[in-house]
């Protein structure tokens, strides 16, 4: 497993449409293994391929719900020792996703993404949605999501469409957004 670079915007691969995924192999696998542990290292929840150079339909998914019943862990970060609560990792793969039957109902929830670092945004999607995927088998799964994994599935999904979270905002929102992360790029 390796940790790849995210492609930031305005990276014009990003806005790539990206293909079908046609080669169920362990080449597959070892991209995934690199998505997730990619995604973890950037304290991400879900991660698209065409945001480490991969134009492929694929996406990782881990929304990491905290565990109630563990005992908290130590931990140091920074020479600082405090304790945090172990979380319920819910790794899921999807490969050539497709959104069956969005709700008309729609909500509205504050995203974010590894590829527009720092940068947070309200998106209205629809509420619900029935998607249709592939393991990394290449056998079939439908679903109907809700809640958080409803939302990340479509944000992740926009993705392999080469858009953005932040496409969905007015132009004026889109351009402070942008504004606001080339400022933090000349900061750094």
């Amino acid at each position: 497993m390796a940790i790849r670079e995210i492609l930031e915007a305005p990276d014009p691969r990003l806005k790539i449409i990206s293909s079908p995924v046609e080669k169920f192999d362990d080449g597959l696998k070892t991209l995934v293994d690199d998505m997730f542990e990619t995604m973890y290292d950037a304290h991400g929840i879900g991660l698209a391929a065409i945001q480490v150079g991969e134009p492929l339909r694929l996406l990782v998914i881990d929304l990491q719900e905290e565990d109630p019943d563990a005992e908290p862990e130590a931990c140091e970060h920074d020479g600082t020792k405090h304790t945090h609560q172990p979380v319920i990792n819910d790794k899921r793969v999807f490969v050539n996703p497709e959104i069956l039957d969005p709700s008309e109902d729609t909500g509205t929830y504050q995203e974010g993404c590894l590829s527009v670092p720092d940068i947070y945004a309200d998106v209205e999607r629809p509420a619900r949605c029935r998607v249709r995927w592939q393991d990394l088998d290449g056998k079939t799964h439908e679903e109907e999501m809700t809640g958080m994994l409803a939302v990340c599935i479509q944000h992740e999904m926009d993705h392999l469409n080469g858009i953005l979270f932040i496409d969905h905002l007015s132009r004026l929102k889109r351009g402070m957004a942008l504004k606001k992360l080339a400022k933090a790029r000349q900061a750094a």
